[in-house]
């Protein structure tokens, strides 16, 4: 999964022109991932401030608003690929990253909870 966190905020003072470039560069890197097949699924997300978070209190789940993170920090959209190896998800995370210039996470999706866990 690669993921990249967050805001409009990040946006704000950037060119217009810098901004277009870097939307049609995520659509065409979706293009070329659904093309070579690696793109299992992929979403922008709403803003933070739109999010719920549901935290037990006194043992009943309540809703509160915002996000869990902070909203600077929340995540803002995901890519899941399917890849031959970690390296080549770090290249499609480097391209990513140079054209949002931005940091994205890379982190394994697990088929089963991992070794040592009860189950």
């Amino acid at each position: 999964m690669l993921m990249t966190f967050g805001g409009q905020a990040d946006l704000a003072g950037r060119p217009t022109a810098w901004i277009a470039e870097m939307i049609a560069f995520m659509r065409r890197i979706d293009q070329e991932l659904a093309a070579s097949g690696e793109l299992v699924f992929q979403q922008g997300l709403a803003e933070a401030a739109q999010a719920k978070t549901v935290r037990p209190y006194e043992g009943i789940p309540v809703a509160t608003d915002g996000a869990y993170a902070d909203p600077e920090g929340s995540l803002a959209g995901f890519w899941i690929v399917d890849v031959e190896d970690e390296a080549r998800a770090l290249d499609i995370a480097a391209r990513i990253s140079a054209a949002a210039d931005a940091p994205i996470e890379v982190r394994p999706c697990m088929d089963a909870p991992p070794d040592g866990f009860p189950g």
